[in-house]
């Protein structure tokens, strides 16, 4: 992997808020070296001074992005001569990242032109990515024959079709080291892990994971997202997935975990075996799962619920399915979201707050769209391919829905 990809690399975790000090150091570094790659001073200053948590923050984000909209609208209007091109290309690759990470919409425009423009491949927002250890990423694409090797050269693993699936091996007593595996919006793919343990990932997820479990500990993973799992027995070494607040123990069993960032609670629905839940921080208690029971933990106050399910509604997402039963009208745009790679404006508040039953097969998301339409009013028009705007039911849509 060239320098140039590496740093692409880098920009990609940074717009998944996913970067450690160091990297974001090495960031910094790279563009203060390399003058002819040209950055926004108020970029360099987010780069700088991280403050998510701030109160002030969301001002400051919708400043900053107006500021980069500009910029970038402006320099799309000039005439750029070849040897100008190699820095608008780093520009728009650089500028598009931070677009993402401010909420704005220039991400996707911008990164079809670099990408025109610059025939290499790299790591783009709606691929499959596998980041190593030092991390150097993988774009796993549909049927590739990726082969995966250790530092000393060793086959360890390969892709198999949607399935990567690493060799089964010996316990190891060597230092444990870790990839992850990132799904994006609209995808799903599966992993089978060292130990024989199979795990479906939903599309906006990731788990990071040890390439071989270590001989005489735990088995642990960490999950963000949702993910299905099927846990090979190992009566003496645990499996273990850290998800948000809850961490969830089992020897061998099937259950789902979901744990999106942006939800109020962590959930897992066991199907088969047994499973023992605890909240991370602050309560040594467990709590048994049994097979058709959900363990929901809010993660505003650590407080655990445990109700009786069918679980097929819960592992439908595995057959492309979209189950809804009882849920709010913003968790369903959620849903809608991830499953089809779309952005869903809802200025219809009112509706938001509406529960719904519906079930959907792998249907085209404008049938879903259709239904809601005919059965519940919705008034929704498409602003873009990719983006569509709901709005109140009484509001005329002033924007002509594309065919």
């Amino acid at each position: 992997m060239s320098q140039k990809e590496y740093i692409r690399g880098l920009l990609l975790k940074f717009s998944r808020n996913r970067c450690s000090r160091k990297e974001i150091e090495e960031l910094l570094r790279y563009f203060r070296k390399n003058p002819e790659v040209q950055v926004l001073p108020e970029v360099q200053e987010v780069l700088e001074n991280q403050d998510y948590g701030s109160s002030t923050y969301p001002e400051k984000r919708d400043r900053l992005y107006r500021k980069l909209e500009k910029k970038i609208e402006n320099d799309k209007l000039q005439q750029l001569d070849a040897g100008h091109k190699k820095r608008k290309i780093w520009y728009a690759a650089v500028a598009a990242v931070f677009v993402v990470i401010l909420g704005g919409s220039l991400y996707f425009g911008l990164m079809k032109n670099e990408l025109q423009l610059n025939k290499t491949p790299i790591a783009v927002e709606n691929e499959i990515i596998l980041e190593r250890e030092d991390g150097k990423m993988e774009v796993i694409s549909e049927n590739g024959q990726l082969q995966l090797t250790n530092k000393k050269g060793e086959l360890v693993g390969g892709q198999k079709g949607n399935q990567l699936v690493y060799q089964k091996r010996k316990n190891t007593s060597e230092e444990i080291v870790f990839n992850t595996l990132r799904i994006p919006y609209g995808k799903r793919f599966e992993i089978q892990l060292s130990d024989g343990s199979r795990v479906f990932m939903n599309s906006g997820s990731s788990l990071k994971y040890p390439v071989n479990f270590p001989k005489n500990d735990k088995r642990q993973v960490f999950l963000t997202g949702e993910a299905f799992f099927k846990v090979a027995k190992d009566n003496e070494r645990p499996f273990v997935v850290e998800a948000q607040n809850l961490k969830v123990g089992v020897l061998g069993t099937e259950f789902n975990v979901s744990a999106y960032p942006e939800d109020t609670t962590t959930n897992v629905v066991l199907v088969e075996g047994s499973v023992a839940l605890g909240i991370k921080e602050g309560q040594e208690e467990t709590t048994i799962l049994k097979p058709g029971q959900l363990g929901a933990a809010n993660r505003s106050n650590n407080n655990l619920k445990i109700s009786e399910v069918e679980t097929d509604i819960y592992t439908s997402w595995m057959q492309g399915a979209l189950v809804f039963r009882n849920i709010s009208f913003e968790n369903i745009l959620k849903k809608m979201e991830r499953h089809y790679n779309v952005k869903i404006i809802n200025k219809d508040i009112a509706l938001a707050r509406e529960k719904f039953n519906a079930s959907f097969g792998k249907e085209p998301l404008d049938n879903i769209l259709k239904y809601f339409k005919e059965i519940y009013g919705l008034n929704y028009t498409h602003k873009s391919k990719n983006v569509i705007i709901i709005n109140p039911k009484n509001e005329k849509n002033d924007e002509m829905k594309l065919q």
